[in-house]
């Protein structure tokens, strides 16, 4: 059973890209008990096929519909001075970021100052600012050898990858924690994150706004996009088995990520907002538990019963080859720790999808 969130004051309350993933999950748990509940939202065609909000979406929710990088849709919001601001618009795809920077570091840097804009114009300072950012601020991150020298081993290069040279030599990853690891991002959307990260704290320290970014490791679970290519894996997987094909695993299947299930992503982030920091704090979200493509394609095939995984040798530039989360400075932080295990957490998301697709027919 499902803990309880801690009670938060949360006032008048703006969340953007608040129609997504994350904030449909958020918004069933704190919009009834907030004193309003407005969401920014472009309900962007790549997330949104249809065009309009999720059925996950709490009614108590008012949608406003709009780009966050236009000034002007942040004057359609009216007298709204939010006590809250909680920031989840971005984009989000590594590998359609290399192709696509422009329209990354729009949403995810001038957004956010756009923000800040608006804030300024209408004389408004939130009680407490709540950024999602992400496990690709790290890039690699830092890596141990036999000895247990810590380094940074960079990104792994076209190359590289090209010559099936997966791993650093003799290097064992390490997990990521925020007050330990130096953001060192390997792809255009880390580097936008990181940035955004920047951004929100120069202005928060400048204005004392309390600010909680809050990094994110792979979030999976009922209400994911199921059409979006460039991101969800774990939603891809279950859709290939699920139709009985064979899941392709790229480079030799040994990838870590760190997939942590929707509901602990969206308690975490009540916990968050529960209580504001005095300043700037920076917390890792994931499971904190190392888990193989290989291993979660097995995972997924295994529970449809279809043919076995392929390793394919496959490659996309700008991946990492190691992404783990270490929770324990967040799990002092906060009343919270994750509650579902992958194994778990994928059984739901098949469950939900089957309900999806049977409401489609």
């Amino acid at each position: 059973m499902s803990t309880a969130p801690p009670t938060a004051d949360l006032g008048h309350v703006l969340v953007t890209g608040g129609a997504g993933f994350i904030g449909s999950a958020l918004s069933s748990l704190l919009a009834p008990q907030a004193a309003s509940w407005t969401v920014l939202d472009s309900l962007h065609p790549q997330v949104h096929p249809d065009g309009v909000a999720p059925a996950r979406l709490d009614p108590a929710a008012e949608l406003v519909v709009g780009d966050v990088t236009q000034a002007n849709t942040w004057d359609k919001l009216g007298d709204l001075r939010p006590d809250t601001v909680i920031h989840l618009a971005a984009e989000t795809g590594t590998g359609q970021s290399l192709d696509e920077a422009t329209r990354h570091a729009n949403v995810n840097v001038v957004g956010t100052t756009q923000l800040t804009d608006w804030l300024g114009r209408i004389g408004h300072l939130p009680r407490h600012v709540l950024l999602t950012s992400s496990r690709a601020v790290y890039g690699e991150g830092a890596w141990s050898s036999a000895n247990g020298t810590v380094s940074y081993p960079g990104q792994r290069t076209h190359r590289q990858l090209e010559a099936e040279q997966w791993d650093f030599l003799d290097l064992e990853g390490l997990p990521a924690r925020a007050d330990t690891t130096s953001p060192m991002p390997t792809s255009v959307y880390g580097a936008t994150k990181l940035a955004q990260e920047h951004v929100l704290s120069a202005w928060a320290n400048s204005r004392g706004v309390p600010l909680s970014i809050f990094r994110l490791q792979n979030v999976y679970g009922p209400g994911q996009s199921l059409t979006n290519s460039y991101t969800g894996i774990v939603a891809l997987f279950s859709r290939l088995a699920r139709e009985g094909r064979t899941i392709p695993v790229y480079e030799d299947g040994k990838i870590v990520r760190d997939f942590v299930f929707i509901d602990d992503v969206a308690r975490a982030l009540v916990a968050g907002l529960a209580e504001a920091p005095k300043d700037v704090r920076v917390l890792d979200v994931g499971a904190g538990v190392r888990t193989t493509i290989l291993h979660l394609a097995h995972t997924i095939s295994d529970f449809y019963r279809a043919p076995a995984p392929k390793i394919n040798g496959l490659f996309r530039d700008g991946d990492v080859r190691h992404a783990v989360a270490d929770i324990g400075r967040t799990v002092e932080a906060l009343p919270w720790a994750p509650e579902v295990n992958l194994v778990q957490g994928v059984a739901r998301l098949q469950e939900w999808i089957a309900g999806e697709l049977e409401e489609a027919m």
